[in-house]
């Protein structure tokens, strides 16, 4: 009996979880923020100027490229890593960020 009830909830879980999958709401709704690292006309702002421009291009949407500089780009990466995770704040990060901790 009891195997039964189990059995009956999850059955009647599984049928609750499809309508939540449609009240998303479609991504992305909102402009989306590229942060670059660094400062205004170094390499990663010229970098990040055309990616923003193609990305806008593709996904019919705003993006908007914001500077944050200081510490190596430590500024710009924490404040990417403290956003909320929804997807609306993305780093432009450059190989020189990749590579460094690799050769120490």
């Amino acid at each position: 009996m009891r195997q039964r009830r189990t059995i009956a909830l999850l059955i009647f879980l599984a049928l609750l979880a499809p309508p939540a999958t449609y009240a998303q709401e479609t991504y992305p709704s909102r402009p989306i923020t590229l942060v670059a690292p660094f400062p205004p006309g170094g390499v990663a702002d010229l970098t990040a100027r055309p990616v923003a421009a193609a990305l806008e291009k593709a996904l019919k949407n705003p993006v908007g490229v914001v500077n944050k500089t200081g510490a190596a780009g430590a500024v710009g990466m924490q404040y990417v890593a403290t956003s909320r995770p929804d997807g609306y704040t993305l780093l432009l990060a450059l190989s020189s960020i990749s590579i460094i901790p690799e050769a120490d």
